[in-house]
Parts: C-alpha cells; structure tokens; sequence
C-alpha cells in the first residue's frame, strides 16, 4: 500500500465522521444479516442434527478451523486483500455449511464446517480492525479520545450484530413451530420432564428420545433463506462500505510494511505475551458460556421441555437482551467504569449457573426460559463489549494480532462446549464452566491491577518531571536576577 493510495486523515473534513459513522452502520448491518443465517442455523444444530452428534461435531469443527485460522490468516489475509475485501469475501466461506444442512452427513457437515473456520479469522480480525482505525480518524477529526471511540463503536456494532439472533431465530421459529411443536417427550409421558430434561440431560443418551428429526421440506425452505442473507451481506459490505485506505494513513500497525511471515511472527509473538496469557481463561469462557447456551441449554431445557419449535424464540429473546446490553454497556462503562460492569455480570452469571442446576423444566413454565434467556443475553453483552475494547487498549498499534487472539482464545472455549456436549450431563458442563468463569475473571482482575500500577508509576514521573522542570525554571531565574 503505497501513501499516494492513501488520503490523509488530517486532510479529512470534520464532516467526515459522519461518513466513518455510515461505515460502522453498514459494516454492522451486514454482519446482523450475514449472522442472521449462521446463527440461526448454528442454534438449531444440537437438536436438528442431534444424532451421532452430529450438529455439535459440525460446530467443533468451525471453531477448529477457527483456532488455525486465527493463528495463520487473518494479518496475510488483510494485507492482501485489504479489510473490505477480506470481511466480504470471508461471508462467501460460510455459505457451504448452510448447503450442507440439505444433506447433513459427516462427510459434508465437518468439512463445510471447517471451511467456516477458515474463513471465520480474517472476518472477525477486519472488522475489529477496521473499527480500530476509524475510530482513530474520528478522533483526530473530533478530538474525543479514541478510546472512548472504541468502545462507542463496539458497542454500536455488537448492538447491530445481536439482533443477528433476533431475525435469524424468527426465521426458523416460524418455520419449524409450523404444524406440530409439542415436545417429544411430552407426548410420550409428562412425567419424565423432569428426570430427563434440564441438569440431568446427556445428549447421547436422551436425544433420540427427546429431540424428533425436523420434516426436509422445512430444512429445505430455512436454508434456502439463509443462503441469500448471506449473500446478500457480501454484497451489502462491497458496494456500501469505504476502503480502510482512506483512514489509516500514517499508521503503524501489525501489518504496515511487513511481510506476511513478519506479519504472523507479530500475532505469534503476542500469543506469549503475558497479559495476554492472563486473560486467556476469560477469552475461554466467553466462548464456552455462548456455546453452553446456544447448544446445550437449547437441548436440555427448551427442546426437550417445550419443544423444537421454541428454540428460535428462546434464542430470539437472548439476542435481543444482548443487543440492547451492548449499548447500555457501551455508556455505562462511561459513568462506572469497566470493572463495575465486569463485576456485575459475574454475580449475575454465577446466579444463571445456579438456577441451570437446580431448576428442573416442565411444559407450562416457558417464561422462566425467557427470563434466564433475557440475563443471559445482558451478561454476555458485557463480556463481548468490554474484553473486546480492553483489548484494543491493552495493545494499541497491534490491533490485527491482538483480536486474532482474542478470537483464537474464544474459539478454544466453543470447541470445548461442543466436544464434551455429547458426554457430559448439563450439570457437569455447568460446574466446569463456572469454575472456569471464575478463574477467568481473577485473572482479568490481576491484569486490570497491572495496569494500575503501570499508570500510576506513569503519572509519577510525569509529576517529578514536572516538578524538576519547574523547580529548574526557577533557579534560573534566580541566576539571572544575581548577575542583573
């Protein structure tokens, strides 16, 4: 990228932040309809595809592919194709997962699984990215801090994306509640709802009993749908968005200048970093704690209780909870902070987990499912806004390799959730995913701790200096007042 492709920030009129804002909005808008399809096709894997465990190996799958690409693609990627075309041309790999739902073997699932993957790192690493860069511009051009950008854009973005679970749950609600919706377990004996659905359900074991396979016809119409939701995004992101070359001129990040192996020696470098390293467990549990809901909660509590059809509407619910968190988070953290919010969703999650254990299902209680749904969308509000902005604080400059990780990191904790899924009761999922919640969140506490520190000893010299400087000025003045 040569400097005369670029155009000067400081040459940017002020009005120009409305534009940098139009790109965050279309960029947001065609990941809700692009996730709009995966999404809601992901949510339905453990109870459509339940057999073998097929729906969730399919979606271990993607997070491996992830977990590699995250590691190997995204900085060589965006070099390449620059963050348009990387976050455009990345909707395009998800399309053969939504295909292979028309023929659901494991000879099409995990490949095409897999192939989600790859495309997966380069997608989230340019959008974070781009958000990054732009919200530098804006500063320049607004004099706010681009921090506080950041996180205002996070929050815009993931307020955007969330209702991704709204419209994509609506779509298969609507479609699969068609017709018969009961429960299969339900209409064999009322009465073992509650010994085999909630914490006592292991999927090997229960679902062939419990989740009914889904008519093709329906199968058909839902793929058929979300196939051109995710065109439609790669298109959106083409035509709508505006190179990243007009904002990130002067820049030094992770993928100025260097080659692609330099690129990646930057991303493998950070992956040892100590604070990195620290917030590891907490990247793990954002991932397992999504997938723990998305699959195995769906399974246990809403399939197996209320029926298949419902599934949609449950997850609609928590979408819409996350979208509306993610701005409220985005302006609360500015009157609180980041670790009252941190804080708060740890107490509320550690609640969620108790009530996922003790509270036994039945057929007539699906408003306590729209309640867990509601605080479990908050709470993930927070963990998504706040660690994805903290990591762009954390290591500015180094914005591609830092959210590579982060994703990498994520991505771990959903290959957990879906290959103990099969194996594990709900209770036992829930114990390891609370302690490993809260591991993860005491180690975030030592890095928010050494941060502390490091600014404190920061504001420290800056005050001696002052006061050395000042105290030098003095003198001086006194030295020449003698002589005079």
């Amino acid at each position: 990228m040569t400097s005369e492709e670029k155009t000067p920030v400081d040459s940017l009129k002020p009005n120009e932040t409305w534009r940098i804002l139009k790109n965050v909005v279309i960029i947001s808008l065609a990941f809700m309809v692009h996730f709009t399809a995966y999404s809601g096709a992901a949510n339905l894997q453990s109870s459509i595809n339940a057999e073998a465990g097929l729906g969730t190996a399919s979606l271990a799958a993607v997070y491996a592919g992830l977990i590699f690409s995250n590691i190997f693609l995204p900085v060589v990627v965006i070099k390449w194709l620059g963050t348009k075309w990387a976050i455009s041309l990345s909707f395009i790999t998800y399309m053969p997962y939504i295909a292979a739902q028309l023929y659901p073997t494991f000879y099409t699932m995990i490949p095409a699984g897999l192939f989600v993957g790859l495309g997966g790192g380069p997608l989230w690493c340019a959008k974070c990215t781009y958000l990054s860069v732009v919200s530098e511009a804006h500063s320049k051009l607004s004099k706010i801090s681009a921090e506080a950008l950041l996180v205002r854009f996070l929050g815009l973005f993931f307020m955007i994306f969330q209702m991704n679970q709204v419209w994509g749950n609506l779509i298969s609600s609507l479609v699969l509640s068609s017709g018969n919706n009961t429960a299969a377990v339900t209409s064999v004996n009322e009465t073992m709802i509650p010994i085999l659905c909630g914490a006592n359900f292991l999927p090997s074991a229960d679902a062939g009993e419990a989740l009914p396979p889904q008519p093709a016809e329906k199968i058909q119409m839902i793929a058929g749908i979300y196939l051109a939701c995710m065109a439609g995004a790669a298109l959106i992101v083409a035509v709508g968005v505006d190179s990243m070359k007009r904002y990130d001129s002067g820049r030094s990040g992770s993928g100025g200048g260097m080659s692609g192996l330099a690129l990646l020696s930057v991303t493998l470098k950070l992956l040892v970093e100590p604070t990195q390293l620290l917030l590891v467990i907490i990247n793990i549990f954002i991932g397992l704690q999504q997938a723990f809901f998305g699959a195995d909660f769906t399974a246990a509590f809403v399939s197996c209780a209320v029926g298949t059809g419902s599934v949609g509407f449950v997850m609609m619910t928590y979408g819409l909870a996350d979208a509306i968190g993610c701005v409220l988070t985005g302006y609360l953290a500015k009157l609180t902070g980041r670790i009252p919010l941190i804080c708060g969703a740890t107490v509320v999650h550690a609640a969620l987990f108790c009530a996922v254990l003790w509270w036994r299902p039945h057929a007539g209680q699906g408003l306590v499912l729209y309640i867990i749904a509601v605080l479990w969308g908050l709470c993930d509000s927070v963990w998504i806004v706040q660690i994805n902005a903290y990591y762009g604080i954390l290591f500015p400059g180094r914005e591609e390799a830092a959210f590579s990780n982060f994703r990498l990191w994520e991505s771990v904790g959903y290959i957990i959730a879906y290959v103990v899924s099969p194996y594990l009761r709900t209770s036992a999922k829930t114990y390891l995913i609370f302690t490993i919640m809260i591991i993860g969140v005491t180690c975030y506490f030592i890095v928010e701790y050494q941060q502390y520190k490091i600014k404190r000893k920061d504001q420290n010299k800056k005050k001696d200096l002052y006061y050395i400087t000042n105290t030098s000025k003095g003198c001086d003045n006194i030295a020449f007042q003698t002589v005079e």
